[in-house]
């Protein structure tokens, strides 16, 4: 067997149900599909029995140990020569492992991955929040499907790997946060190879709340700073700019509160100049706005951009300066 696909899942059995139904119009039919139930109290074996007479399917139900722990017992339970790890919030193209299959013919190799993009059926907060995801404004656009940086790593949601480098790497590490990540750094130090497939996509469906997005991206900007600890070589500068954006902000309106207090008690009449402080603040704004517009074609979804950027980059950067400063804090406990 060529694939098999592995799909950890934790309480998501409607998000399952249309992975699966998109897995079923595969044009190409050589592959498994693996689902990981880790320790759900709403499980999906009664809608992965819906589809048993369709597809090549295992169920396997297991307590929870978080996302990296669940994959490799699905891959321990796989059969296929590469393993294709999915998110179960994804939806896949008919031709996604067509691609994927005239890809490795073209250039075989250890790993590779893909990039996602938003479905027409989704909310105007998903695509927002996509856009978000994959902005130049906002992650540079590393995550949008193009090779920015000197070495594409692939991510959870849309990753593929030969089954014999996956076991010879001992598969993901029992990290809650920045598993995939560590993953794709010892793919490197292993001497594997690992491309980029620009257009083996997923639809991925993302947040549907931006409460939960900033906390997603919050532990993401905490799992940095563990992973700039453990590979230091991996670090740069871009990891940076979230927490630099926030110190940024918070300086600006900081600046532009003082300067009409003063303004206030000299009692000066240049109080609307306090204003030019946010300057930069709304030509970000209008920036993201503008791009989002051209990109998405939809004025609300362009609108709620903005408070999706701004959820990207303030949890990204509060998340990397609490864990980064938390950590010295502990570390000096520790020494006293």
């Amino acid at each position: 067997m060529r694939f098999s696909i592995i799909i950890p899942v934790y309480n998501r059995p409607q998000e399952v149900d249309e992975l699966l139904e998109s897995l079923c119009h595969q044009t190409l039919k050589d592959f498994e599909v693996v689902v990981v139930e880790d320790g759900s109290t709403e499980r999906c074996n009664s809608v992965c029995d819906k589809y048993k007479d369709r597809l090549a399917l295992s169920y396997h139900f297991k307590p929870n140990s978080g996302p990296g722990p669940s994959r490799n017992y699905g891959a321990e339970h796989s059969q296929g020569e590469y393993l294709i790890i999915l998110d179960s919030d994804v939806i896949v193209p008919e031709n996604y492992l067509e691609t994927i299959q005239a890809e490795l013919d073209r250039e075989t190799c250890d790993a590779f991955g893909g990039p996602d993009r938003a479905h027409p059926s989704f909310t105007p907060i998903q695509k927002a929040i996509n856009y978000s995801m994959t902005s130049f404004f906002t992650t540079g656009g590393i995550r949008g499907g193009k090779k920015k940086m000197d070495k594409f790593y692939p991510r959870s949601f849309n990753l593929g790997i030969k089954k014999s480098a996956y076991e010879a790497l001992g598969g993901f590490a029992p990290m809650r946060y920045g598993e995939d990540i560590d993953l794709s750094t010892r793919i490197f130090k292993g001497g594997c190879s690992c491309r980029l497939f620009p257009e083996a996509f997923v639809y991925h469906k993302r947040r549907v709340k931006f409460s939960s997005f900033f906390h997603q991206v919050k532990h993401s900007g905490e799992a940095r700073v563990i992973l700039k600890d453990k590979y230091p070589e991996t670090f740069k500068l871009v990891h940076l700019l979230p927490s630099a954006f926030v110190v940024g902000n918070v300086f600006l309106v900081v600046a532009c509160i003082v300067h009409l207090i003063l303004a206030i008690i000299l009692k000066r009449t240049f109080s609307c100049c306090a204003l030019l402080w946010l300057a930069p603040l709304l030509l970000y704004v209008i920036m993201v706005f503008i791009d989002s517009l051209i990109k998405n074609k939809s004025l609300k979804v362009a609108l709620l951009s903005v408070p999706a950027a701004y959820c990207q980059l303030f949890g990204y950067g509060l998340g990397f300066i609490g864990a980064f400063f938390g950590k010295k804090q502990s570390s000096q406990g520790e020494k006293s």
